[in-house]
């Protein structure tokens, strides 16, 4: 499976909105989850691949930008929804910035 876009489940609520990751909502099991927060501005972050990794990436806050880079093609997504997320297949350079 390559890269793409994926819409989490979104429970909306008066009292704040809601979405769950589990089950078949993202394409592989977690092992590991980690976050990224304070990001100057101007930062860039990745700037790699990972040969067997697979990632979801998700902007809890804010928004940035994904350029990922596979086979050969470039292709830009903008995050700034904590209910959608990127999908990042192995071996897809990928390098985040515009925070």
């Amino acid at each position: 499976m390559r890269s793409k876009l994926i819409d989490l489940p979104k429970i909306e609520d008066p009292r704040g909105n809601l979405s769950v990751i589990e089950k078949e909502v993202i394409p592989f099991s977690v092992k590991r989850v980690y976050f990224l927060y304070d990001v100057p501005s101007g930062a860039e972050r990745g700037g790699h691949s990972h040969k067997i990794q697979e990632e979801f990436i998700i902007p809890v806050s804010g928004s940035f930008d994904v350029i990922l880079n596979e086979n050969g093609k470039e292709e830009v997504f903008s995050l700034n929804k904590p209910n959608r997320g990127l999908y990042v297949a192995n071996n897809t350079w990928r390098e985040l910035r515009i925070f």
